[in-house]
């Protein structure tokens, strides 16, 4: 399954400084894992994210975010954030920011 290689390196361009990422393929994309933990992706055209539930769910209500899918059993805290909400490298960050700040307050895997 083809993914968006764009997104991909834009990500890796703002993980590469930060110590604990690892990138590994996942989801018929590519996952970033923070010390072992899932933190943000591409699937698709699509960035990946995970918050905490609360956070999740609050972030539904917000433009071009909807549920990560794929078995038709969403996960709470797993989103897909459309291509028009990371157009700008600030968007990008922002959720990227988002998703390692939870990620970072998980016990090391």
């Amino acid at each position: 399954m083809a993914y968006d290689a764009q997104l991909l390196a834009r990500i890796r361009t703002l993980v590469a400084e930060r110590d604990g990422f690892v990138e590994k393929a996942m989801f018929g994309g590519v996952a970033f894992l923070l010390n072992g933990n899932m933190c943000c992706g591409v699937h698709r055209d699509d960035l990946i994210v995970r918050l905490d539930r609360a956070d999740g769910e609050r972030a539904l209500d917000e433009e071009h975010v909807r549920p990560f899918d794929l078995t038709g059993r969403p996960m709470k805290g797993w989103l897909l954030v459309g291509p028009a909400g990371v157009e700008s490298d600030e968007d990008l960050s922002w959720w990227v920011d988002r998703a390692s700040e939870f990620a970072g307050s998980l016990a090391p895997k």
